[in-house]
């Protein structure tokens, strides 16, 4: 969620007229490096996406003075909306969707005014399977056939694992972390099941969330995932992590996500200071020095508000501790892209479908309609392997190979779009890849502490270090408010 360089097109199409308003206005209203404070601030957060702003909102709500310092050109982060770029329609281009107990992120949707619409979940929805199709009820998370029964018990194993009493957040602390944290998600499914049609079912229960293959995850991360999916009073479910109705697609915002944290930003006015990327942190002293390209600012406390995946990029003096240094190096991006089709009507509902698609479709393995300014979207995640090989693809390949997806599963209307959209995460300089951070086998027993442990004057935010929905909007803001009690109660 944190600093980065912005792309204002969205191969071709530019920023929407309400973001490009409001990221305006907060700008405008001082955040250059001559309007920084010349004195030290009570906190300085590094990181403008949700969880650098919950944050910084929760800090001056307290009374307490902050400067949010951020690299790309606009707040968000991995929250971005965009436009398509010949009929303008306003697309999510990160994080979309939002459902049961994700509790914060609907607080902040409610006080800035953005409102939710259901997403579409009728009919059927279509099983993807090795260039053939199976249609089965929307309603359902998982196809009602053999293969998925050969695929239960490794995704119940797991499930049971991820119940009470799991030590949501701090997965090191389970009775049997070590096994599961030497291990990768390929390797506990496989030991359960030798089907290759299970084996792929859960791999994409894994993979939709986190865009990674599964010998790229510790089984740990992932079952931590799952059990993350809750809040204090409803443990997590796979149910409710992979489920559009009850689940955590089960609505999107309208005019997109990232009308949330645009306000929230503009409301913060010149504490949000722009193209500002973070190259040190000296916290040798009683107070700490944080030297960017927009020059050094000094505070008492800093928050890193960044995925642990990047957040080692910065040179902190004195160096971290190891366990911190282990930490990041354990954790890596996931490799992802969104493909979006405009269309003038939703053609695939006369057909009796939903627009989601979930199998090992290649180069979209995920599917969901969205819609925005009243026009219907079908969109794709493009994922691991699939990404890393179009990730320096033209354009014009892409769009092929999407729209030959989406042909394939809803039929030759697929062909007749209004206009498109594509947004490659994996090539922002400070996102380097999305939804989340996932690690790698032993990294979490290893070094998992130091993940929120603070170092000295420096505390560490961020979806990845939530406790529940990590990887979600609604861990962003849980773990930016958490940083931002710790600050209050070291300044106190």
């Amino acid at each position: 969620m944190g600093q980065g360089v912005s792309r204002r097109t969205f191969m071709g199409g530019t920023l929407g007229a309400a973001g490009l308003a409001i990221t305006a206005g907060a700008t405008s209203g001082g955040g250059h490096a001559d309007a920084a404070p010349a004195g030290v601030v009570d906190a300085i957060v590094i990181g403008g996406g949700l969880s650098g702003l919950a944050a910084a909102k929760s800090l001056v709500a307290s009374g307490a003075s902050v400067v949010v310092l951020e690299a790309r050109e606009r707040a968000g982060g991995r929250v971005h909306n965009i436009s398509t770029p010949r009929v303008g329609a306003t697309l999510d281009a990160g994080a979309e969707f939002i459902g049961p107990t994700q509790t914060h992120i609907a607080a902040l949707a409610r006080e800035h005014d953005v409102r939710t619409i259901r997403t579409y979940n009728q009919g059927d929805s279509v099983f993807w399977n090795t260039d053939t199709g199976t249609r089965m009820p929307a309603a359902l998370p998982l196809p009602a056939e053999f293969s998925t029964l050969q695929a239960l018990p490794a995704l119940a194993r797991a499930q049971a694992e991820a119940l009470l009493p799991f030590p949501v957040g701090e997965p090191w602390r389970h009775p049997d972390a070590r096994r599961l944290d030497a291990i990768t998600w390929k390797q506990y499914t496989d030991a359960v099941t030798s089907d290759p049609t299970a084996r792929m079912l859960t791999s994409v229960a894994m993979s939709a969330p986190l865009s990674v293959r599964p010998d790229e995850v510790s089984a740990l991360y992932f079952i931590n995932y799952i059990a993350a999916s809750g809040d204090e009073n409803n443990p997590g479910t796979l149910i409710r992590l992979l489920s559009t109705d009850g689940g955590a697609q089960e609505s999107l915002f309208e005019g997109g996500a990232a009308l949330i944290p645009l306000r929230m930003a503009a409301a913060l006015g010149s504490r949000v200071v722009y193209n500002a990327p973070v190259r040190a942190i000296d916290h040798a002293g009683p107070v700490a020095s944080v030297t960017t390209d927009r020059g050094t600012f000094r505070g008492r406390r800093v928050i890193v508000a960044m995925s642990p995946a990047i957040s080692g990029q910065i040179r902190y003096s004195p160096g971290l501790p190891a366990a911190r240094v282990g930490l990041t190096r354990g954790y890596h991006m996931g490799a992802v892209s969104k493909f979006a089709a405009v269309y003038r009507r939703p053609f695939w509902r006369d057909k009796g479908f939903s627009g989601q698609v979930f199998g090992n479709g290649r180069p979209i393995d995920v599917t969901f309609e969205s819609y925005a300014d009243n026009r219907h979207i079908l969109m794709g995640f493009i994922s691991a392997d699939a990404m890393r090989r179009l990730d320096t693809a033209p354009e014009s390949q892409i769009v092929r190979e999407c729209i030959a997806n989406f042909v394939d599963y809803f039929g030759p209307e697929a062909r007749d779009l209004l206009d498109y959209g594509i947004f490659k995460w994996d090539l922002e300089e400070w996102s380097r890849g999305g939804p989340v951070a996932v690690s790698s086998p032993g990294t979490l027993t290893r070094h998992g502490p130091a993940l929120r442990e603070p170092v000295g004057p420096i505390h560490w935010a961020g979806t990845e270090t939530a406790d529940y929905w990590t990887g979600y909007m609604d861990g962003a803001v849980r773990s930016g408010q958490r940083a931002a009690r710790e600050v209050l109660t070291a300044l106190r």
